[in-house]
């Protein structure tokens, strides 16, 4: 009984802690950035944090009972994905801000100082663009935004919405996998404890990665007032996302030698 409850408390906290990795907590901010609510960001942190537990799971689960070893290069591969991830992440938001600055139609069609912008919303999208009050000019149709071109795709779907956090989140279980499973096997011999723990601390993450964004969503609930804020923290965000993930991919590339003809991984 004591070692039971040794490996769930153990497990669980360094879940949470393992929530808070920075390259986690970039790539969840970058998604947070952009939502106001909540209790949308809690889901947002339990899907990255379900996606998340998958992965670790099945493949930790994998590598304990059939005692697989990870080559360098794969192992390298796994964690190069994530930087990859964050890449990405970062330059949807740094794209969408680009897209919805205040002057970027005046530019691009050279209209009058008649013209001004202002942020609107359809639905739960906002954005900004030049439009005139006499005659009314808007420059495009209701349904022409991006949430729109995403609702005709998957609006079907009941969670696509939280569809983005789970990828991101299955895809650092990826590159972490391996690293949680070889950390166990050191410390615990019995396969079945050792999914027992892999289990637990997969939970703890989600727990973690909840209260992160719950936070992050906090905050921005008190303190973000203007949509000009709003919109320059998600470029600041997309921004570090870009740049960490292309530190990240130069450590994988170069230094550990994925892009050489001498790999080395070791798991962390």
């Amino acid at each position: 009984m004591v070692s039971l409850l040794s490996i769930i408390a153990l497990g669980f906290f360094l879940g949470m802690r393992h929530a808070t990795d920075p390259d986690h907590v970039i790539a969840v901010t970058t998604i947070v950035s952009r939502q106001r609510s909540i209790r949308r960001s809690a889901l947002i942190g339990a899907f990255w944090g379900l996606g998340h537990t998958l992965t670790i799971l099945l493949v930790g689960a994998a590598i304990i009972v059939f005692k697989l070893v990870i080559p360098p290069r794969l192992g390298l591969s796994m964690e190069l994905s994530v930087a990859l991830m964050l890449i990405i992440l970062g330059m949807m938001n740094v794209v969408s801000f680009l897209r919805s600055a205040p002057g970027a139609d005046l530019e691009r069609r050279g209209t009058s100082a008649s013209t001004h912008s202002h942020a609107h919303s359809h639905g739960d999208y906002i954005h900004s663009h030049s439009h005139r009050h006499v005659p009314e000019r808007h420059g495009h149709r209701p349904d022409q935004t991006p949430l729109a071109y995403l609702d005709r795709m998957f609006g079907g779907v009941g969670f696509y919405h939280y569809i983005r956090p789970l990828v991101v989140g299955i895809v650092h279980g990826l590159a972490g996998s391996a690293a949680v499973a070889l950390l166990v096997l050191t410390t615990i011999r019995s396969s079945n404890w050792a999914i027992a723990y892999l289990l637990v601390f997969g939970i703890g993450t989600i727990a973690g990665m909840m209260l992160i964004t719950m936070s992050i969503a906090s905050t921005l609930h008190l303190f973000v007032r203007s949509h000009r804020f709003s919109r320059g923290l998600a470029m600041a965000s997309g921004l570090l996302s870009v740049a960490f993930g292309i530190f990240v991919a130069y450590q994988i590339g170069f230094v550990d030698g994925f892009f050489t003809g001498h790999p080395n991984w070791i798991p962390r």
